[in-house]
């Protein structure tokens, strides 16, 4: 026990005699969180809406007031010519291009229907089915208003119907902030456990004093622990610091238990420290160990539902997740702190994480030899 006490006591002295790691420690969970949080928000300010109006009758000048009339709606430019619309919208110029046809009034007055046409830029699919779902519900009111203006009804009251009351559970408000907080941190803790942890490793070997280490008595479970637990210790506190930001800035609602959340994440940090001391013995320099670790972290990352729902995923991928830590860290992250979730409602993911943690820590004792 004394042997691992003055490993660890050697490797916090290293690691904050190391002026770029404190700036890691402390920085980069503040910068994570507000930068990070507010670049993966997904907040709809302003629509660039250009409105061909061939009709130029009372009908469609309401119609185009009903838009104007939109706060985040910001007409751009109206013109005569589809062509002209095509181009700013193929331009980037535009985000919605409304055509209102030749005797658009004219038919709805005598036929009590007329065509519309909506071309909306694409390039971006969520703000694609948002700009098209408001567009259609303005166009559905001026439908409404329309029909009762002109059928001599004071006021468009719908028949009696079933009225359903919407209710969203956990981020009652939608706060989509709130939805990327504790994933940002499923992030942090990574970079920490599995980045910092094999640059250390790594850079022993660089400055030469792995070799002094080899030849000293200690034992190879007295390494490894005292690499590993400082990296553990600092992932926490990075943790703890990280939620105190999310808190303080973003209002974040910590509603399960932080007992629960720090035994969780402390037993995914065993695996990402064993994938980190993994790379490490099979890297020689620091720059092969940043290489590899952003290799596996950015397909965890992607995979692991942070920023798209692994259900919408393809099978194949649905399946391969089941290896990938992140995937589960993430879980628990949301479900403790947005559902207040108890350790029964988690036991799938502490399965799973303690399997990979005793798979990737094994692996990484295996591959490392003391005499190397």
């Amino acid at each position: 026990m004394k042997t691992i006490l003055y490993i660890l006591q050697k490797e916090f002295r290293q690691i904050f005699r190391n002026r770029s790691m404190l700036p890691m420690i402390f920085g980069v969970p503040l910068m994570q969180m507000l930068i990070l949080v507010f670049a993966a928000t997904f907040e709809m300010k302003q629509i660039d809406m250009v409105v061909v109006d061939k009709d130029l009758s009372s009908a469609s000048r309401e119609l185009i007031a009903k838009f104007d009339g939109i706060p985040f709606y910001h007409i751009t430019e109206m013109v005569q010519d589809e062509i002209i619309g095509e181009e700013m919208l193929l331009n980037d110029k535009a985000d919605v291009v409304l055509n209102i046809p030749v005797n658009f009034e004219q038919n709805l007055v005598r036929n009590d229907k007329a065509h519309l046409q909506l071309l909306v830029n694409a390039i971006d699919g969520n703000s694609a089915q948002l700009i098209y779902a408001y567009s259609s519900r303005i166009i559905s009111s001026y439908n409404q208003n329309l029909v009762a203006e002109w059928k001599g009804i004071p006021e468009f009251t719908p028949p009696a119907q079933v009225k359903i009351a919407e209710s969203y559970w956990y981020n009652s408000e939608l706060d989509y902030k709130w939805y990327m907080a504790p994933g940002i941190l499923a992030i942090l803790v990574t970079i920490i456990g599995m980045f910092m942890s094999g640059m250390n490793l790594v850079r022993e070997k660089e400055i030469g004093t792995i070799e002094q280490l080899n030849v000293t008595p200690i034992k190879k479970h007295h390494f490894i622990i005292g690499k590993l637990v400082p990296f553990w210790i600092i992932a926490l506190f990075d943790l703890a610091f990280g939620l105190f930001i999310a808190w303080l800035v973003f209002d974040l609602p910590i509603v399960g238990s932080l007992w629960l959340l720090f035994g969780m994440a402390g037993i995914y940090l065993i695996s990402v420290l064993g994938l980190g001391l993994f790379i490490s013995t099979i890297s020689e320099t620091q720059q092969q160990v940043m290489f590899v670790s952003f290799f596996f972290m950015m397909i965890f990352i992607l995979m692991g539902g942070i920023f798209t729902p692994v259900e919408s995923m393809p099978q194949w991928a649905q399946m391969a997740d089941r290896v990938n830590p992140i995937f589960y860290f993430m879980k628990i992250m949301r479900m403790v702190i947005l559902k207040g979730s108890g350790f029964f409602d988690l036991i799938e993911e502490f399965i799973s994480l303690s399997v990979l943690g005793v798979f990737f820590l094994s692996l990484a004792i295996w591959r490392y030899r003391k005499t190397s």
